[in-house]
């Protein structure tokens, strides 16, 4: 890798923001899980009161565009509405700051962009680890699926520290974050199933663009491993979009609304994180 800016040099070159920002929302592609038991009293006939209580059995759900494309893009589609307009032309939020605005416009910081990544290591080392662990069976799809980064960010981060770098240790926002996908993660698969497509889907979009910014301003060109994946990244989201599909079409219509109203958390999580790129 070619040799970063120090540190020092960097602070007088970059404008600080003055403002905090809530970044998580610019990450997501624009591509971007038991059923009922039958009862009858003769075969073939279902007895009264079983379609009484099958149609009372569950709410109905709010059906979102792209429906019968699979439940990814309906997961697509609720977090492409929390964008602003200035993010993505779905986007539905009004820009009140400025890291609210295109990618393109931000001005990360090399103390900033440290923490992220050191509280990105963090976030992607639980999310894998819960995988790994697979305290629901579910969760054992999403092994060795192409799109984990944990390793990536050690070996860059490592990099940085070998450059003479100073590597923080992890933030609050990170600590907090992690914590949060450990507890749901034993109780909520649904819960953790957002956030797992949430952070590995917005990495592969809207995180590259934010790999490309940084490289112009303080990497001199030079792209970290964080943002390169082996093999072709479109497939491997693919094969992920289709493991996702599966695994949700066991869900009830409450377990799906269930996860898609986790999108918003996921956001406010994975934005104190993104923030810290600015400060």
């Amino acid at each position: 890798m070619a040799s970063l800016t120090p540190i020092s040099q960097c602070h007088t070159l970059l404008r600080k923001p003055s403002f905090k920002p809530n970044l998580s929302s610019s990450l997501i592609p624009r591509d971007f899980p038991f059923s009922k038991t039958q009862s009858f009293e003769h075969p073939g006939m279902a007895t009264k009161s079983y379609l009484e209580s099958a149609s009372t059995a569950e709410m109905p759900r709010k059906r979102y565009p792209g429906e019968a494309k699979g439940f990814v893009e309906e997961m697509r589609f609720v977090a492409m509405k929390l964008h602003t307009k200035e993010q993505a032309k779905e986007g539905e939020r009004e820009v009140k700051q400025p890291e609210e605005l295109s990618v393109r416009q931000w001005e990360p910081t090399t103390d900033g962009y440290l923490k992220f990544l050191v509280d990105s290591k963090l976030v992607y080392d639980t999310l894998e680890s819960i995988v790994e662990k697979a305290a629901f069976p579910i969760y054992a799809e999403f092994r060795n699926t192409g799109l984990e980064r944990y390793e990536k960010l050690a070996n860059d981060l490592k990099w940085l520290e070998e450059q003479g770098y100073g590597i923080p240790g992890p933030s609050s926002h990170g600590v907090t974050y992690a914590e949060y996908l450990k507890q749901v993660s034993e109780n909520d698969p649904q819960a953790f199933i957002c956030h797992f497509y949430n952070t590995y889907f917005a990495h592969s979009a809207g995180g590259r663009m934010i790999g490309k910014k940084v490289a112009e301003k303080l990497l001199n060109n030079e792209e970290l491993e964080f943002y390169k994946w082996d093999g072709d990244l479109s497939q491997l989201l693919q094969n992920v979009r289709d493991k996702l599909n599966k695994v949700s079409e066991s869900w009830t219509s409450e377990e799906k609304n269930h996860c898609l109203n986790e999108t918003e958390k996921s956001f406010k999580h994975s934005g104190e994180i993104l923030r810290l790129m600015l400060s």
